[in-house]
This record gives structure tokens, C-alpha cells and sequence, in this order.
């Protein structure tokens, strides 16, 4: 197991910038309705502490400026929050935590770093805030 020091500067951010508590939705996929009608399916994270940070250019620059209207953020997590996953058919993971003095949906559009995604690793994602509730 390597050494994570992400877990050791994680004291001296916080002291600048303090972690918030919001919800990971993993997303598990989908249900089709007998009209044809696809539902995303999450499951649910409760009390995740999250590392929001405003994104830079660079982070942008990941995703090429393809969607450059919008609100952006870069969250650090522990865990493995993810993307779109075309092969297993997920849409995306969805990261709730107060913006503008309301709880609201933030769809992971990239994810920036993941390290150790099978142990107690961390990972870096690009969110963008969505105009809507997501189901």
C-alpha cells in the first residue's frame, strides 16, 4: 500500500478552505419503463466530506471547453466518484453540497485524478451545477 498524501496535506487545505459535508449519488445505471422511458438509478452516499474548490483554466481545458456555459467546480473526495461509464451504462455520479445558500446537483462531467479506486483511495472530479433536481 502506497503512501497518500492527500490524507497528510488534507489538515493544512481544510485550514484555508474547510471540507463540506454533502451527498454522493452513484450512479447505478438505469431503468427503462415499458414506454421506453429511461430513469437514471443512484445509490446513495450520506455525509461525504467534500473538497470544493473553484476550477481553473487548466481544469477546463480537460474537458476543452466543449460546455463553457455554466457553473463549474473541482471536488476532491474520498472514494471513487466517477463519470459516464458508457460500458456498465451509467450517467454519471451526482455530488449534492450548498451553493448559493441552497443544497443542489452538481453531475460529475470529468474526473481529473483518481487514486486507488479499489481501497480507501481519493479522486479529483470536474462538476458542473445543474439547473434541476436530478431524479
Amino acid at each position: 500500500m502506497g503512501l497518500n498524501l492527500h490524507s497528510i496535506v488534507r489538515p493544512a487545505i481544510n485550514s484555508v478552505n474547510p471540507d463540506v459535508l454533502g451527498v454522493w449519488r452513484r450512479s447505478t445505471g438505469q431503468t427503462t419503463a415499458a414506454d421506453g422511458k429511461r430513469t437514471p438509478t443512484f445509490a446513495t452516499v450520506p455525509a461525504v466530506r467534500l473538497q470544493v474548490q473553484a476550477a481553473s483554466g487548466d481544469d477546463l481545458q480537460h474537458i476543452d471547453y466543449m460546455t463553457q456555459q455554466g457553473v463549474y467546480r473541482k471536488v476532491y473526495a474520498f472514494g471513487d466518484v466517477e463519470g459516464q461509464v458508457r460500458p456498465d451504462l451509467k450517467g454519471g455520479d451526482i455530488l449534492q453540497f450548498a451553493y448559493g445558500g441552497s443544497t443542489r446537483d452538481w453531475l460529475v462531467v470529468h474526473v481529473l485524478e483518481t487514486w486507488a479506486p479499489d481501497t480507501v483511495g481519493w479522486c479529483s472530479v470536474l462538476v458542473a451545477l445543474q439547473a434541476v433536481t436530478l431524479p
